[in-house]
């Protein structure tokens, strides 16, 4: 037997440690890769949360609407219902009804009107029971809804060029809205006021001038806080959602719209809170095409169920106790 075959040298040697070593090397590297594509799997991918847009100067050079140029009467008179339910037809109703589904605008930004439960992931609020109401009547379960999700400057486009059904987002009847748009009745009555950190020294409106206050473009609370106090600089953010952080960063001092959206705001931060009075009356009804007759008439026969079934309250107690502890329903305005 040749046992010079089977010698091992000191290179053979140091070749097979290499070998086993890079082998080594190569197999809990792919047990590292495979290990985390798993953990990758099984408990998801996480990033740190965008920081909201960065808080955009107001251009004050544009002249403020003269709000009498647009005189409209009452703003808030809408049709009169003619009954809710499934005999109610007409061609806007007839084509949400073989859709199958009716399609809501909002956004998922205003805590307490409609914003993402951190539970179940489902969008809720006020306005959320609102519109789930109206596709109640409509459809037969208020389930049957899409939303879209718009910024505050969307709405009226979206109703123009009928991407959604109805808007249903905090927003305010006014007579130059009525020259794009209709409306239903007032379904909540709101006031402009103003959002400030505790012990700031902002007690109101008269307290903004030289500060700078976070508004969102394509609201009413813009032109007003504009129109009130001059002297403040403004700043805008896509959503009210955002201004809450802003002010938190203390890139803005205060936080300028209406009352129900900036108790949502303050119901997430304690070191916030709600000042002054009242800078003005803001009557929330929903958003619905100018041509849309039917529905108008439509959602206005489901408003007024709302108000005379004890659902209105059941909707306010759940979702704005905190404003107004013992609610009233606007009372609607008809114009026929």
């Amino acid at each position: 037997m040749n046992t010079s075959s089977t010698r091992t040298t000191p290179t053979s040697t140091a070749r097979g440690l290499l070998a086993a070593a890079l082998a080594a090397t190569a197999f809990l590297a792919g047990c590292a890769s495979s290990i985390g594509t798993q953990d990758s799997t099984r408990s998801g991918s996480y990033t740190e949360p965008p920081l909201p847009a960065k808080a955009i100067p107001v251009e004050t050079d544009t002249p403020l609407p003269n709000p009498n140029d647009q005189q409209c009467g009452d703003p808030t008179a809408s049709l009169r219902p003619t009954g809710s339910g499934v005999a109610a037809g007409g061609p806007t109703i007839d084509a949400i009804r073989a859709r199958g589904r009716l399609l809501v605008g909002l956004d998922t930004g205003s805590n307490l009107f409609s914003f993402r439960d951190p539970v179940s992931g489902t969008i809720v609020g006020f306005d959320v029971d609102i519109a789930r109401e109206i596709a109640r009547d409509l459809l037969g379960s208020p389930d049957l809804i899409e939303y879209r999700i718009l910024g505050s400057a969307d709405r009226e486009r979206a109703l123009q060029e009928h991407t959604v059904d109805v808007v249903a987002k905090t927003m305010t009847i006014t007579c130059e809205r009525r020259t794009k748009i209709a409306f239903s009745t007032v379904y909540l009555r709101a006031d402009q006021r103003v959002l400030a950190m505790k012990n700031s020294g902002i007690t109101g409106a008269a307290d903004l001038a030289g500060k700078r206050v976070c508004v969102v473009l394509g609201t009413t609370s813009l032109d007003r806080i504009r129109r009130e106090q001059p002297a403040a600089t403004l700043l805008t953010v896509p959503t009210w959602a955002d201004c809450l952080v802003v002010l938190q960063q203390r890139q803005v001092d205060a936080v300028s719209t209406d009352d129900a959206i900036l108790a949502g705001l303050a119901a997430q931060d304690p070191y916030t809170e709600m000042v002054g009075d009242s800078i003005s009356a803001e009557p929330y009804g929903i958003g619905i095409a100018k041509e849309a007759d039917d529905l108008v008439r439509f959602v206005n026969g489901t408003l007024e169920r709302l108000r005379t079934d004890g659902t209105w309250v059941q909707i306010h107690e759940r979702w704005l106790a905190a404003l107004d502890p013992t609610p009233t329903p606007p009372a609607p305005t008809y114009q026929d």
